[in-house]
Parts: structure tokens; sequence; C-alpha cells
């Protein structure tokens, strides 16, 4: 009889049998977050892992089945630290004050633009703050999948933004330079382009991500806000 897959969620941290635990999930995780912020995601591995804890790769399995498990594990341990200010009642606002704190947690830990995509990778913490997300939502009066939609949105939204602050910090001046030299020239005889490019105010990174945040949940959050019935949830994708 082929056995059902479960989550390292649904599994008892320690099995009734072998040795006593001398580990706990928590100190997994912690490794593991420590090896990424360092190296990057590429340098978590059940080995890597069991060398920063002092311990064989063998007891490793003790607590979790494979990799996937460890890197459930770092997910949920970093969105614990997201925190949860008080609601409102203004959805907008709520929303992009949380919105704010996720973006703060992928700068942290910018290993987390490159999870696999899960769309449900939740545990117990990732479940609190998507619950928590939909209470911001509920003044908006939108169905459940709706909401989710708004959801997985805003979270794409702060990924991408992430990313791009990241990079930015990353990229040579003159390379960025370059780029924005050619779009200048690419603009000409581009009127639409032209206009938008003249028209763009310079804006702190800090501030234009709060505006563009306000201004995308505006819109969604606005009368007749269609939803397909379809939802994809990855809250820190």
């Amino acid at each position: 009889m082929t056995q059902e897959p479960t989550t390292v969620w649904d599994r008892p941290e320690r099995g009734a049998r072998g040795p006593a635990a001398v580990r706990s999930r928590a100190e997994l995780a912690a490794a593991a977050v420590g090896l990424a912020d360092r190296e990057g995601l590429a340098a978590v591995s059940m080995r890597q892992v069991a060398q920063a804890l002092g311990t064989g790769q063998a007891s490793l399995y003790r607590y979790v089945a494979g990799r996937d498990d460890l890197l459930d594990l770092m997910a949920d341990a970093v969105v614990a630290d997201v925190g949860h200010d008080a609601l409102t009642g203004d959805a907008v606002a709520d929303l992009a004050a949380l919105a704010a704190r996720v973006k703060a947690l992928h700068l942290r830990h910018p290993w987390l633009a490159d999870l696999p995509p899960e769309p449900l990778r939740l545990g117990p913490h990732g479940v609190a703050h998507l619950e928590h997300a939909l209470a911001a939502l509920a003044p908006a009066g939108l169905p459940g999948p709706a909401r989710l939609q708004v959801v997985a949105l805003l979270h794409a939204l702060v990924a991408q933004f992430a990313r791009a602050e990241l990079r930015a910090g990353e990229a040579p001046s003159g390379r960025a330079a370059a780029q924005a030299a050619y779009l200048a020239r690419a603009a000409e005889g581009r009127p639409h382009l032209r206009d938008a490019l003249s028209s763009a105010p310079e804006a702190e990174p800090a501030a234009l991500f709060t505006e563009t945040v306000r201004r995308l949940l505006t819109g969604l959050l606005a009368p007749g806000f269609a939803c397909d019935g379809v939802s994809r949830v990855r809250p820190l994708g």
C-alpha cells in the first residue's frame, strides 16, 4: 500500500523510534537560514546544514525527510519575523504597511526570491500571515477567492521591488548609466514612451514602492474587481 505524501507540518517533530532527540526543527531551520543568508540558497543542503550543526548528515533525517522539508522550515521561520500591526479598518493602509514589512524581509533574506515556486508553501507562521492579510482585506467586502488574488498580486509586487532594489545595489553604475542613455535614445520617435519618461518624477525607492502599492490596492479594491475563482497563493514568492 502506497503511503500518502505528507508535509513536514503533518508529521511529528521526532518519531517514536530511535535515539532521543537532541536537536529541534527550529535549530535546523536556523542553521539553514544562516547558510542561505551568507552563501545563497544553493549552499543549503542536508550535508551543509549537518556540518553547521556539528552533527552527521544521517541524523537530520530523524527530523526531516529531505531538502524540501528544510526549505519549508526556512520559509516559515523567517515569515515569523514579519510581525503584524493592529488593523485599522483601512484595507489599503493596512495592506501597504504589511507590504513594507514583507519587502524588508526579502531584503534581509535575498534567497527568498530563489525558493522553488510552490503556491502553497505555507507552514504555521505562513498561515497566520495569510490570515492577517485576509483580515486586513475584510473591510473591502471582496469574496474570499478575490481576496486571495489580491494577496498573491501584492506579494508578487513586493518580491519584484525587493529584487530590483537588491540588484540595483549590485549593478555597476556605468552599466546603469548606459542603459538609461539607451532608453532615452529609444524614446525618440515614440511619443508615449517619451512622455512617460519625461514626466516620471525622481523618487526614492521607498516612496516609489509605497505609492505603487497604494495605487495597486486602490485599483484592486475598487468596485467591480473581477474574480475568476482561480487563486494562487504564494505569500513570500
